[in-house]
């Protein structure tokens, strides 16, 4: 297996992958999508609430910020060694307290534990207008996206790499160019080029447009082109990780039910 980083930033990368199969492409984006621990806040107790917006509603875009921290500190509540009474190991707490004229942002709630904050400060709670006061108390939890899409780490996107092929008849189908959305042609001295083929989308336009003689596309099986952009508060780098921790140790359990077959 070979990988191969195009594009990276704080919030997205984007890599291709070689020598893997379709079923493994798949469950690796199930994976970060849908199994990797993720902090997220679960429960909130409201002392005051004067907003227009009810306290269900504040509670769930509560439960949907990103929070930051550390997942080697931090366990599933019913692993916990509290036997899930709730410590600083398995839950955070976080409180508010604001008063109108004024916009209630995600950077005015506050944890006890300096090191767990929200991702971004300004997605927006609610709005309190003169003399309206929001106030409660909030504790967040790890979790798995498979349980609820506040605790998905991140959305994955990806797609297989194109083979493709421009026959000497081919060379001469200047139209391929024009109809690509993708700008995976160029036309130089004449001749149809390939410009960039891991663009291509296998939307086939070019094959219909000159003929399946003269443009050959088909998918490469072993070659992916992954798009992953963080919906947590970890890093790019903690979500490939952890899937593939996870990855290895759902085959190392499968390896250990099989060999009991023996």
């Amino acid at each position: 297996m070979k990988i191969q980083i195009l594009k990276k930033n704080k919030e997205k990368i984007n890599f291709k992958i070689f020598d893997i199969s379709s079923a493994f492409a798949g469950e690796m984006r199930n994976i970060m999508i849908s199994e990797i621990p993720t902090l997220a806040i679960e429960w909130v107790d409201f002392h005051k609430n004067d907003s227009v917006i009810c306290d269900e509603i504040i509670a769930n875009r509560l439960g949907l910020i990103p929070l930051t921290f550390d997942p080697k500190r931090f366990n599933f509540k019913e692993e916990c060694k509290c036997k899930g009474k709730g410590c600083s190991h398995c839950q955070a707490k976080f409180s508010l307290k604001k008063k109108g004229p004024c916009v209630v942002y995600s950077g005015d709630i506050k944890c006890t534990d300096k090191t767990i904050k929200p991702l971004y400060n300004k997605i927006p709670i609610t709005e309190l207008s003169e003399g309206q006061e929001l106030e409660f108390e909030a504790y967040a939890e790890l979790g798995i996206g498979k349980t609820h899409a506040k605790w998905q780490g991140a959305i994955v996107g990806y797609r297989n790499l194109a083979k493709i092929t421009i026959t000497k008849k081919g060379e001469a189908c200047k139209e391929a160019e024009k109809v690509c959305p993708k700008d995976v042609f160029v036309v130089k001295n004449n001749k149809l080029k390939i410009k960039d083929a891991d663009k291509c989308n296998l939307c086939m336009q070019c094959v219909e447009k000159c003929g399946k003689d003269v443009i050959k596309i088909v998918p490469d099986e072993n070659k992916f082109l992954f798009q992953v952009e963080r919906a947590s508060g970890l890093s790019n780098k903690d979500i490939l990780t952890k899937s593939m921790d996870i990855l290895s140790n759902k085959l190392k359990e499968f390896s250990k039910q099989i060999e009991k077959l023996k």
